[in-house]
């Protein structure tokens, strides 16, 4: 892999914020209480432990390189997707390219049919967990049974001083169609619009930042009803472009992936995090190079088929800046 960012001066005075859907980061071990049956050594994926390092290597590399360019060093805050228990995640910070970043996790099993959660990542050199908390998304099927899905993540805390929460996101996917599924996305929203309100009556001036896969794009009512409801910014709506986003469907891009931020991020005084930056994390390495998919995120899996790359999302970050 060529490195490219290991000459940028440590910036003392920013973090970076992010957000990566990690793409079925399933253990070796058969659990009885998730359908993780396609990711064991036997399965037809052939999910080796040679199979599983690799893929933490390169999800370490990645995840230490994203905001780099800007600030010199590996993000503070990096909210997770799809991952299946804790021992994956101290797998993941005890990996090649993480085991000096300092990382620890806040992880909570949910009861999601497929054994996926979320989770967060934190250098606790620059962070302090002060809060964390889990909120379910009351779904049901057609029939009336519930209908579980992965849990909302909230973690509270002090980054470099400054009080601030981060809410991290798994909306429910598009597979059954994208109207056929909106109102489990609906739903989910109205679940962080409630963890909002709550912040926010304790103290008004608090700092927020949703982040997730949201499986909805900006423009999606979603998302338009957070920022409407409670006045966030979403610097993922000016980056909408056909070449760009953070998968690829069907020749497509779409941005579900971003971080909303509350708007107190741009009124702070001299020592407190302003909003700088924020962009999708698309570098060459994390890109498949060549063939019909050229471009599109390198995925670990296409189907059953072993591709051996990181991820089929780009991560997404936020530069706070002092």
């Amino acid at each position: 892999m060529i490195d490219d960012f290991n000459d940028i001066p440590i910036r003392h005075d920013m973090q970076t914020v992010a957000f990566y859907n990690i793409e079925n980061l399933f253990d070796l071990k058969d659990s009885k209480l998730t359908h993780d049956n396609d990711f064991l050594p036997e399965s037809v994926k052939r999910w080796t432990p040679k199979r599983y390092k690799n893929k933490l290597r390169k999800l370490g590399y990645a995840i230490s390189n994203i905001g780099k360019q800007d600030t010199g060093k590996h993000p503070a805050i990096v909210g997770l997707a799809e991952v299946e228990n804790a021992k994956v995640l101290q797998d993941l910070i005890d990996s090649k390219h993480l085991e000096d970043c300092n990382y620890q996790y806040v992880h909570f099993d949910s009861l999601d049919e497929r054994g996926i959660d979320v989770a967060m990542l934190y250098d606790t050199s620059v962070f302090k967990v002060s809060h964390t908390e889990t909120f379910t998304v009351p779904l049901t099927d057609d029939n009336g049974t519930p209908d579980y899905t992965r849990d909302i993540l909230l973690v509270g805390g002090i980054l470099d001083g400054e009080t601030m929460y981060f809410i991290v996101n798994h909306w429910s996917s598009r597979r059954e169609g994208q109207k056929e599924s909106e109102p489990k996305r609906l739903a989910a929203s109205e679940k962080v619009s409630e963890i909002i309100s709550a912040l926010t009556q304790k103290d008004e001036n608090v700092k927020i930042m949703v982040m997730g896969d949201f499986n909805d794009t900006p423009q999606n009512e979603s998302l338009k009803r957070l920022v409407a409801d409670h006045g966030l910014f979403n610097p993922f709506e000016t980056l909408r472009s056909f070449t760009r986003g953070t998968v690829k469907h069907r020749r497509q891009w779409f941005t579900f992936d971003q971080v909303l931020i509350s708007t107190n991020f741009f009124k702070s005084s001299k020592k407190e995090f302003e909003f700088f930056k924020a962009n999708i994390f698309d570098a060459d390495f994390l890109k498949t190079f060549k063939g019909h998919y050229k471009g599109a995120p390198y995925r670990t899996y296409a189907g059953k088929k072993y591709k051996g790359g990181y991820s089929d999302h780009f991560p997404v970050y936020t530069i706070l800046k002092k």
